[in-house]
């Protein structure tokens, strides 16, 4: 954790940077392409509603509850082989009450049911209450659900917008937003888990999750770019991208914590329990969390910074920012062609390499003219005479 630390000191104070929004269209496909995989997989194979959305037929009675409980009562209710009974969803109420859901069955294969559920149970057939759901409930659900989604985008567009000051703030969350809705609902489609109300309530939960973290990076954005058109140091791209590097980490440990405790109660609702409202509620938080900060790292704000991007003000922003680092990079090259020059000799001066250069004690040629002996056998500089200097 220490080294993470250390990794998010250095991305926040800008020492190391991963380019994000330079990679945009990466990102872009990505999401593109899990979309139209969520979209196919809705048209191909369409979500399985529970029975609160579609109707059916529940029955519940007292048991004692035991680990073959759901299993036993399960085979006890296929083995009857009433018509279109699909496969019947068993939980356990507490530690003495079972409850079976099925399709909606004609009046004899019910009483067939309820048979086989009292002998599996030990009690007697009036002890085993039924009830028989419409499918008119589980639409006034979706509804309610439908038009609750709605109000929550339109007020969530308002409050960012006003927060802000920026439309395309909230133009951007709200597109990551259905984004995240589309691909959690995908994949219920294609694993073929249940939807019921707690799948609603766990969709509905990652709007706010999902949001909570786009805001935090949407903020940092707003605090790097304050001023920047009277700067010629980034585009808009450079200190988005900038605010991303200083809050990814800050997600990642956000993110990590929020699933271990929703992926551990989604492995006890779908392996130990079998089915139920935990398992429902888990796998919607879990894929939504997960979808959420991909999408609040890789989407929002790569999409904030295209549409930003776009505005006048900013393009001339970026045309100065990028002829002030064309022309340190012309200078830096100018200030080193004279060295090359120099190396390479196409100047007048002649530049001395360390290894030209003498060694201690090796003799060095004088500028003056020498004798080539003198007292000491070693070369002495001569002068000409007084007469012949012209004096």
């Amino acid at each position: 954790m220490s080294k993470l630390g250390n990794i998010g000191a250095k991305l926040h104070r800008g020492e190391v940077s991963y380019d994000f929004i330079g990679k945009r269209k990466v990102w872009f496909t990505v999401s593109l392409i899990l979309v139209a995989v969520s979209v196919i997989g809705l048209a191909v194979r369409g979500l399985a509603l529970g029975i609160e959305f579609k109707g059916g037929t529940e029955y519940q009675t007292s048991v004692k509850v035991t680990d073959s409980t759901i299993d036993d009562f399960t085979n006890a209710v296929k083995a009857t082989n009433a018509q279109d009974l699909g496969d019947p969803v068993v939980t356990t109420v507490g530690s003495d009450k079972v409850r079976i859901q099925t399709r909606p069955l004609s009046q004899d294969d019910i009483t067939k049911v309820r048979v086989a559920i009292a002998d599996q149970a030990g009690v007697a057939e009036n002890q085993v209450s039924t009830s028989q759901i419409g499918a008119s409930w589980g639409d006034q659900i979706a509804n309610k659900a439908v038009l609750a989604l709605i109000v929550f985008l339109v007020l969530v567009f308002g409050v960012i917008w006003i927060y802000f000051r920026e439309p395309k703030a909230s133009m951007a969350a709200i597109i990551a937003l259905l984004h995240d809705v589309l691909i959690t609902v995908g994949v219920y489609a294609l694993i073929g888990f249940d939807v019921t109300p707690a799948t609603v309530i766990g969709v509905l939960t990652i709007l706010g999750y999902s949001l909570y973290d786009t805001v935090v990076v949407f903020d940092k954005v707003r605090e790097n770019t304050r001023g920047i058109t009277g700067s010629n140091r980034f585009t808009y791209s450079d200190a988005t991208n900038l605010a991303v590097n200083q809050t990814v980490v800050r997600s990642i440990n956000t993110t990590l914590i929020a699933l271990m405790p929703v992926g551990s109660i989604l492995v006890v609702g779908t392996v130990v329990l079998g089915t139920g409202p935990l398992k429902d509620l888990s796998l919607a938080l879990f894929v939504g969390i997960a979808v959420g900060a991909y999408s609040s790292v890789f989407i929002a704000p790569a999409l904030l910074a295209t549409f930003k991007e776009r505005e006048p003000g900013m393009q001339a922003l970026r045309r100065r920012v990028l002829a002030k680092r064309a022309q340190q990079s012309g200078s830096a090259a100018a200030a080193a062609a004279p060295a090359a020059a120099l190396v390479g000799g196409g100047g007048t001066a002649t530049a001395v390499r360390p290894q030209d250069r003498p060694k201690a004690g090796t003799p060095v040629p004088s500028s003056r003219p020498v004798k080539s002996t003198g007292a000491a056998g070693r070369p002495q500089p001569s002068r000409k005479p007084r007469s012949k200097r012209g004096k």
